[in-house]
């Protein structure tokens, strides 16, 4: 363990945010909601989605511009899909919602599609990929984000980082969980390197003027660069058109940011499409094949200067299983941040 870092238990962090929600004037329901997530994006090692978020999030519910009570309004809905109206909620608590509705509806008709527009960050999208295929399906999460990262080939930014997710359930194998930005990075790991005063690797970002960077500041100033060139700038498109304009929801620069629009609400699009892995064939002849696949990937002969070939997801479950046993790492800079935000509700640790 780093000196510049503190091992919380999972546990006790989860108490904390839950009662720092309960002290903002969240249900119970919903507190428990949102400290799951957050922590969960940390036991995973996706700090940039995980507590480091709970002071923004308090500050948009104390202003108001988030409402304390989520319920999402349904706009259309037939056996196989529905379309929600966030009404400016929070985002983690609405994508819960939708996915849950997406899992009930593909269990009846054998796929399902929800939307969701009117909705905000919704923090980590494996949370709800992972929902999917512990009950039995395949699925796919998108949502889109505040303009971050530019075209490929243009200087001015247009589209967010616009994650994309997806989960497969598998049998004696663990569920095969996947979740990228469409840009190299998470902007919010930017954002964690400069509240630690570390830079960031070149290739990341660019600043303003258009130059590769490794200083945070000027990143976050500037624009996040997609995955793969042209390829994640193609990925980010589609995320951009079934979250934002599919669903009806804002769409690239009309999307209102998280930390400096502190007047608006952001008007995030979510979409979810859940299909039942026995739709074509029976379940264990579905998971069993699965877990052929993955078995047989895994000892495949290694390439040089490799010492194991990882499943997508496989690196996130190897570290929630060390950090539910040595707890979760924290910076000094955050916990200090996080007292704050508790000393406001009367919580502490």
């Amino acid at each position: 363990m780093s000196d510049s870092t503190v091992r919380v238990p999972k546990r006790e962090l989860e108490q904390f945010v839950k009662n720092v929600f309960l002290g903002v004037g969240l249900d119970e329901e919903q507190s428990d909601i949102v400290a799951r997530h957050l922590v969960l994006a940390n036991l995973r090692g996706v700090d940039s989605h995980g507590v480091s978020r709970v002071d923004i999030y308090a500050k948009r519910l104390d202003l108001g511009i988030v409402s304390k009570k989520t319920k999402g309004d349904i706009i259309k809905e037939s056996s196989s899909s529905m379309l929600m109206d966030g009404q400016g909620g929070l985002g983690i608590v609405l994508a819960t919602e939708a996915i849950q509705i997406a899992v009930e509806k593909a269990k009846e008709t054998g796929l399902a599609v929800v939307g969701v527009r009117g909705s905000g960050h919704c923090g980590m999208l494996a949370d709800y990929t992972m929902y999917a295929a512990q009950h039995g399906c395949i699925s796919i999460a998108t949502t889109n984000a505040p303009p971050s990262m530019a075209p490929w080939g243009g200087k001015v930014g247009y589209l967010g980082t616009n994650p994309l997710s997806y989960g497969i359930p598998a049998g004696n194998e663990r569920d095969i969980i996947f979740d990228m930005a469409t840009s190299v990075v998470a902007r919010g790991k930017i954002t964690i390197a400069l509240r630690n005063n570390q830079s960031i690797p070149f290739g990341w970002a660019i600043s303003k003027e258009g130059n590769p960077t490794n200083n945070p500041a000027e990143a976050l100033e500037g624009l996040v660069l997609p995955v793969g060139g042209p390829k994640g700038y193609g990925i980010a498109f589609l995320v951009e058109v079934l979250s934002g304009l599919f669903t009806g929801a804002a769409f690239g620069p009309y999307i209102n940011s998280l930390y400096k629009d502190l007047d608006k609400k952001q008007n995030v699009g979510q979409f979810f499409f859940v299909m039942r892995a026995d739709l074509f064939e029976d379940m264990d002849e579905f998971i069993g094949r699965m877990d052929q696949m993955i078995a047989e990937i895994r000892s495949l002969p290694l390439a040089e200067g490799f010492e194991k070939i990882y499943l997508p997801g496989e690196i996130e479950l190897e570290r929630t299983v060390e950090r539910e046993s040595f707890g979760i790492p924290l910076s000094h800079k955050l916990m200090n941040e996080l007292e704050a935000v508790g000393k406001r509700y009367g919580v502490c640790f």
